[in-house]
């Protein structure tokens, strides 16, 4: 609401401004026209350059207004949206997962562009990796992992906290690629400046634009 009308009263005063504007030359000129000198009357060009001038700043206004206003209606859109979301479970920028009774969340890794090679790596408390996910080669976009909860050997480990990193290899280049956790959304923050953040279970907020994918 705070948004809204500051962005109504700041439209409302920039159109009011290029009123003004508008007013005072208009009773300049006709002031200049009364008194100019019959033997040296103004020029009509210069006249016609500086109402053009006047209309533009006018115009201007005008569509400041407008922009402002859209910016308002596409912020109260995406705040819509994103509440559609709350209960939703995303993939979203992360970097540790929590394991319960054995169960981890859904993981993934976002890629700019096509890799050889893409390996996920899962570190425990102690710094140790305890399994390493190879994908193989994947084109770019949104790589969907699935993590069993269990380490190298097969055995289930130990619930807790674990570290997700992903690697891939591009160009015979390796570099480190964004990866994914999932999480239920529990709740929608507006920023300061009117774009949406999630709120998600695992304490983590995340930009609506900076979700991956809805499972």
């Amino acid at each position: 609401m705070n948004g809204t009308s500051s962005s109504s009263s700041s439209g409302t005063s920039s159109t009011s401004s290029a009123n003004d504007l508008q007013s005072t030359f208009l009773q300049l000129l006709v002031a200049q026209l009364q008194n100019q000198d019959p033997t040296n009357p103004m020029d009509s060009s210069q006249m016609t350059s500086q109402l053009a001038q006047i209309n533009t700043v006018s115009g201007i206004a005008q569509l400041n207004t407008s922009l402002s206003s859209l910016s308002t209606q596409l912020s109260a859109g995406q705040n819509a949206q994103a509440a559609l979301l709350i209960g939703s479970t995303v993939l979203a920028p992360g970097s540790s997962a929590t394991v319960s009774s054995g169960s981890s969340p859904e993981l993934g890794v976002q890629l700019t562009s096509a890799a050889s090679d893409v390996k996920v790596n899962i570190t425990n408390s102690a710094g140790s990796v305890v399994r390493t996910i190879d994908l193989g080669a994947e084109s770019a976009g949104t790589v969907p992992v699935t993590w069993d909860g269990k380490d190298t050997s097969g055995a289930t480990v130990a619930d807790g906290t674990y570290t997700i990193s992903a690697t891939a290899t591009v160009n015979g280049s390796s570099t480190t690629a964004t990866s994914l956790v999932a999480s239920q959304v529990q709740g929608v923050i507006q920023q300061a400046d009117g774009t949406a953040s999630l709120s998600l279970a695992n304490g983590k907020t995340v930009a609506l634009s900076g979700v991956a994918g809805i499972l």
